[in-house]
């Protein structure tokens, strides 16, 4: 599967161009995944609301349609974009969306950081006070706060179109998290926000960025 590493680019003209791809393929037109780094901004999905976007500053607040609620994108974060024929890969949105949450999880692991779902949040977490536990998550342990001890460290929100997608995942390695502080990530309140170094992970957007396109494409290829 064909992987374009684009790097910096703005988020309008990124979505703008996955939707013409979207929309101009056919059945036989290869799948690829973009891998980008975008300036700061916000991003509000088809089911954003308004209470969620605290106080964005200067931070360009962006429109887009993909599902789920408001996040953040910038500098030293990884986002792929996979632009998959779901119906020629055999598969439905509910089997997508775990195939691209275990491409993350496989990266954080080649770190030594292991990954968690949370039941009806879509993204991956980790333990914020272990990191390297694999023991499994056992349940919120307030019922009030389901992400006690926990931050998130991938994004996930996507779009399907005539049975192929675009939009995807966002995996933070090396950024300024205080943005985060402006909105209820993905509609949380109070949900911490993560990235890799953080966690005590050196290295690099070019090495992530390669290891979740070849993550991506072998969750991704028939």
């Amino acid at each position: 599967m064909k992987q374009v590493l684009l790097g910096r680019q703005p988020y309008d003209a990124t979505a703008q161009a996955m939707r013409a791809f979207t929309e101009s393929r056919s059945p036989d037109t290869p799948d690829e995944i973009w891998l980008v780094e975008h300036d700061p901004v916000y991003t509000q999905g088809l089911a954003g609301r308004p209470e969620h976007l605290l106080n964005p500053g200067a931070i360009p607040v962006v429109a887009s349609n993909r599902g789920g609620q408001v996040t953040y994108h910038g500098p030293g974060q990884v986002v792929a974009y996979p632009l998959i024929d779901l119906k020629r890969l055999g598969i439905y949105v509910k089997e997508y969306v775990y195939r691209i949450e275990h491409a993350v999880l496989k990266v954080l692991e080649a770190h030594h950081i292991t990954g968690h779902r949370v039941a009806g949040a879509p993204g991956i977490y980790v333990r914020l006070a272990d990191p390297h536990s694999h023991a499994a998550l056992t349940g919120p342990a307030d019922a009030t706060d389901p992400f006690r001890g926990l931050g998130k460290v991938a994004a996930l929100g996507i779009k399907v179109s005539r049975h192929c997608s675009y939009h995807g995942v966002a995996l933070n390695v090396a950024m300024n998290l205080a943005p985060f502080g402006g909105i209820n990530p993905c509609g949380y309140f109070g949900l911490q926000t993560v990235d890799l170094a953080k966690l005590g992970v050196v290295t690099d957007w070019s090495t992530v960025a390669r290891q979740l396109g070849e993550r991506l494409a072998t969750q991704l290829t028939p």
